[in-house]
């Protein structure tokens, strides 16, 4: 796809031009080009016609660099497209060299059950080792995709937090009683389910998991450590 050009028309623009005032919102949007008159028959400074391949974007090359280095990252909720993406870096790397370890960076409000559960579970199937390093929050399923390193590979930003609740039913429901008695009964399952791998992961007891995570439960970087969810404060990159 070829890059934008953008040419400045906030000043004295030509007849029939639109002025709009130029910002990161209106950077990429489609203008006229104007027809400008030639009246010379010089074609030394005419621009080239043929194509020229556009340069990848810096974001793009930055992420080619990090996965290179075998680096991911998830910033923001945990969704479908999210866990999609990071699924496959994490096939990508394994099949690219199995057992070679992979660095994953985390900051994250938390987000889908479901989702985050397709990014645990090929955490802890393939066989490169994953070390979870939390930059500025790993919340709610983000305190679970924590949990999926082993011990000793799980580390911590000096101010960064974990927080570990119950999971939650957003939106509205609608039906009747016996599928919402269903949909509670499996709510319920699914917070056995994270709290017991809270707890392993933890090394604190089941019952103190569920009490703990009844509500909001933060940790700082210091408290994340000694309740057993990251083993290292990160003091140097």
């Amino acid at each position: 796809m070829a890059t934008p050009v953008h040419k400045n028309y906030s000043q004295n623009p030509p007849a029939g031009i639109p002025s709009y005032p130029m910002s990161a919102h209106t950077l990429f949007r489609d203008y006229p080009s104007p027809v400008v008159p030639r009246c010379d028959d010089d074609d030394d400074d005419r621009e080239d016609a043929t194509p020229k391949p556009s340069a990848a974007p810096v974001g793009a090359l930055i992420q080619k660099k990090f996965l290179e280095q075998r680096k991911i990252f998830l910033w923001g909720a945990v969704t479908d497209e999210t866990a999609k993406d990071l699924t496959e870096k994490l096939l990508y790397l394994e099949s690219d060299a199995p057992g070679k370890p992979i660095t994953f960076y985390i900051n994250s409000p938390g987000g889908s059950v479901t989702a985050g559960m397709a990014v645990y579970d090929t955490i802890k199937l393939i066989s490169s080792p994953v070390t979870v390093v939390v930059t500025g929050m790993a919340a709610s399923m983000g305190s679970i995709l924590l949990s999926a390193a082993k011990k000793g590979n799980r580390y911590i930003y000096p101010h960064a937090r974990v927080l570990i609740h119950q999971p939650l039913i957003t939106g509205r429901m609608v039906g009747p009683a016996s599928d919402i008695n269903i949909q509670a009964i499996e709510m319920e399952k699914l917070r056995k389910e994270l709290n017991q791998i809270l707890a392993t992961a933890s090394g604190q007891s089941y019952e103190k998991v569920a009490k703990d995570s009844d509500r909001d439960f933060y940790l700082n970087a210091e408290e994340s450590i000694a309740y057993g969810l990251a083993d290292h404060i990160v003091d140097k990159l």
